[in-house]
């Protein structure tokens, strides 16, 4: 199995995940960045990302190296806004054709929405997701209990 990790995040909770199942699974990972950051404190923060994941935007991307051949297996990390995918996966599903036999997918959340959010992906993909993980905080609120989630969630995919 050849694995790909593309996700964003903001404030490195997906980026802690991303890592973690990455060592597990020896995937690769793909940070997807916008060109213009989203602001990453204050009540702009929620604004503009919540509004830009509802409006579905799709925001410039810097660039990215990815082949579609080169993988079997596409995994997704993302926080979730607004019970939404964050607009720059939204961005590389549009600008990439999926050639992956399976995609799967793990969300990062303080409250709510993960779930809505997969569904999303899914509508975006026109594939169902294999397996999903929902973290809460996984690297601003460390537990024992989340990795196990992760190790779970990467043997699933194995």
């Amino acid at each position: 199995m050849k694995a790909l990790i593309v996700y964003y995040s903001m404030s490195g909770n997906t980026e802690y995940a991303a890592g973690r199942i990455a060592d597990r699974l020896g995937a690769d990972l793909l940070r997807l960045e916008p060109e213009k950051a989203y602001p990453d404190s204050g009540i702009r923060k929620f604004l503009w990302g919540g509004k830009s994941a509802v409006m579905a935007e799709e925001p410039r991307l810097k660039p990215y190296q990815f082949d579609a051949e080169a993988y079997d297996t596409v995994i997704f990390g993302f926080p979730v806004w607004a019970g939404n995918i964050t607009p720059p996966i939204r961005t590389f599903i549009s600008e990439n054709e999926m050639g992956a036999a399976r995609y799967a997918a793990f969300a990062c959340q303080g409250g709510s929405g993960a779930g809505k959010a997969f569904g999303k992906l899914q509508a975006c993909l026109g594939h169902d997701l294999v397996k999903t993980l929902v973290l809460i905080d996984p690297k601003d609120k460390p537990d024992p209990a989340k990795d196990r989630q992760i190790d779970a969630f990467c043997n699933a995919l194995a």
